[in-house]
């Protein structure tokens, strides 16, 4: 069932039941009649497990509401699904959004009318190379099969922007292939790929399958040297941090590249229903942890740091304890 079809017969049902029960209490009437879908990311990434227990909270917990988590491609998909009305609230990388924002990036001279309600979890890049590829440094990625993830995805922009801060064309230096995690995993797997990016939470689901699965095939190599070609093109959007060792098994930490995650709404969702959006990561941020670890790495002081993305004047009123 497509998503038009779903919000049809969400309309529909209750004057389905009035008509066949006869009596029928009239309920508030709610954003959107009370479905809210969250755009996500891969199946087997964070997004998609973290957005899973989201919505599980506030269709339990939110009167009047029910929500969805909706896989999809990603930041940049689910940016342009959130401000064409197609989803409620969407997951995306910080970089993404602050050009989304500003209309540059894959949104030049097209600023988008989305509002933050919280800054999250950090995003680790991952760069995963095959043993027997000869991958030793970055620059031995000329001429590989690298998969950048799905098209437009937070992972595809950060894999573009790092290979060419690099001096590596994307385009041309390199056998570039956008692929879904499931697909890469798949093909690094089978030998059809050389090396992989995957920008996510710790830890994320199908990198740990991939890794521990085949212990000694593949690789994690390090990024954190590339932060200064990334700060002055970008700013300080991007961070390093270190990939501890015994989240994935591996034999040493790897330094590596980070940028943080933010939920997003439409510019004109009602500041009631953003309030209470936002305090539902805070008031059952319990339930959230016990879905995904990343989940306890937010506060209320650092969630309300979105800036260059504006909070929602509801996020911003829960913020300040209104």
């Amino acid at each position: 069932m497509t998503r038009g079809a779903r919000r049809l017969l969400a309309a529909l049902l209750p004057a389905v039941l009035v008509a066949g029960c006869g009596t029928a209490e009239p309920g508030p009437k709610a954003w959107h009649d009370g479905r809210i879908f969250l755009a996500t990311g891969n199946t087997t990434g964070v997004y998609y497990q973290l957005g899973g227990g989201y919505a599980d909270v506030i269709s339990r917990h939110l009167p009047g509401y029910e929500a969805r988590a909706e896989p999809t491609g990603a930041s940049v998909e689910n940016i342009n699904r959130l401000a064409s009305g197609d989803m409620e609230v969407a997951f995306s990388l910080a970089d993404t959004a602050a050009d989304a924002v500003t209309g540059r990036g894959a949104f030049e001279g097209q600023p988008q009318p989305v509002r933050a309600l919280a800054r999250i979890y950090s995003n680790y890049t991952h760069l995963i190379v095959r043993a027997d590829g000869k991958i030793n440094t970055f620059a031995q990625l000329r001429g590989k099969r690298v998969s950048t993830g799905s098209p437009k995805s937070g992972t595809d922009i950060i894999a573009g922007r790092l290979l060419t801060a690099a001096g590596i064309d994307p385009d041309r230096d390199i056998r570039r292939l956008t692929l879904s995690l499931p697909e890469t995993v798949k093909q690094m797997r089978s030998g059809g790929v050389d090396a992989m990016f995957f920008s996510g939470g710790l830890p994320t689901p199908g990198v740990k399958d991939l890794l521990s699965s085949a212990p000694g095939t593949f690789r994690l190599l390090p990024l954190a040297e590339l932060i200064e070609p990334l700060a002055v093109r970008y700013g300080s959007v991007y961070t390093t941090s270190t990939l501890p060792g015994a989240v994935y098994g591996t034999s040493a930490p790897t330094p590596t590249i980070t940028v943080s995650n933010v939920i997003l709404v439409s510019a004109d969702m009602p500041d009631d229903l953003a309030y209470d959006l936002t305090r539902m990561l805070f008031t059952y941020q319990g339930e959230l942890i016990k879905v995904h670890p990343e989940a306890a790495n937010f506060t209320r002081d650092s969630a309300a740091a979105t800036d260059p993305i504006p909070l929602h004047p509801g996020a911003a009123r829960y913020y300040r304890g209104g």
